[in-house]
């Protein structure tokens, strides 16, 4: 008998190995013809005002950030809600800081902002971008908002996109996370986020010994959530699914004037 935490059981999905295999193909693929190849996911919900924040700042000994005592969300102040867009090549990220809810029409719009302040601008001569995602979230691999959304923003910029979804409980393998995510928390350890401002700030001073660099911008609309997408809708979508997984693996092609 013993103190001991609790462990995960369950075995890895048996087209684990040969779905990372195949989005390293992709990728490999995109980057040797100069297409774009993004990592996207939503980071944690984070509440802001004067509340505790795991880890430690530097401060006079004795003179600790004093915060309050229960983590209730402040109505005045609210939330902030990070969705990042990494680019592989580039080693640059973006990141759009919401207000509201952590749906798939906020996802797309932050893939856009990226596209509109970055993207067009690195690859003026893009006919394809690649993304690379979790498998759930607003993002996630069975939302159909998020499919539609993907159609109207590659009708918008005249660009096809392809996405693979990482397979269910690897979302850690997702370059956004290690190399994006991980060091902006540590610009915000034991600080207090008092501010939306103080959080983009605090996202947009990230460094890294490989040079990252990242742009935050607050994004203050408002997003509905569980809007509902009928089987019509879906069906009208110009979207080629791969032979290999298609629910993971899928391509949303440009759709004609007529049909958009």
């Amino acid at each position: 008998m013993g103190l001991q935490e609790p462990r995960k059981t369950g075995s890895n999905h048996p087209d684990r190995d040969a779905q990372f295999e195949h989005i390293d193909q992709q990728a490999r693929e995109f980057q040797s013809k100069g297409q774009p190849l993004i990592s996207v996911d939503t980071k944690k919900k984070e509440l802001i005002g004067d509340f505790k924040n795991n880890g430690s700042d530097y401060r006079l000994t004795g003179c600790p950030d004093e915060v309050r005592t229960h983590d209730f969300m402040d109505k005045d102040l609210g939330k902030a809600v990070p969705y990042g867009v990494y680019d592989v090549s580039a080693n640059a990220g973006w990141v759009s800081l919401g207000i509201d809810n952590d749906a798939a029409e906020f996802a797309v719009n932050a893939i856009r902002l990226w596209w509109q302040n970055i993207g067009k601008h690195l690859y003026p001569n893009a006919t394809a971008i690649m993304i690379t995602a979790d498998g759930g979230g607003s993002n996630g691999s069975r939302v159909r908002l998020w499919k539609v959304q993907l159609q109207k923003l590659a009708d918008e910029i005249g660009i096809g996109i392809s996405v693979c979804h990482y397979p269910p409980g690897t979302s850690t393998w997702n370059k956004v996370e290690h190399r994006l995510f991980c060091h902006s928390s540590q610009n915000w350890r034991g600080k207090p986020l008092t501010s939306r401002l103080a959080v983009v700030e605090l996202i947009e001073a990230t460094t890294t010994t490989t040079e990252l660099e990242v742009r935050c911008e607050l994004d203050t609309r408002t997003y509905e959530k569980a809007i509902k997408v009928s089987d019509k809708e879906l069906a009208s979508l110009n979207m080629e699914r791969n032979e290999f997984h298609p629910e993971w693996n899928y391509t949303i092609h440009l759709r004609s004037i007529a049909t958009a």
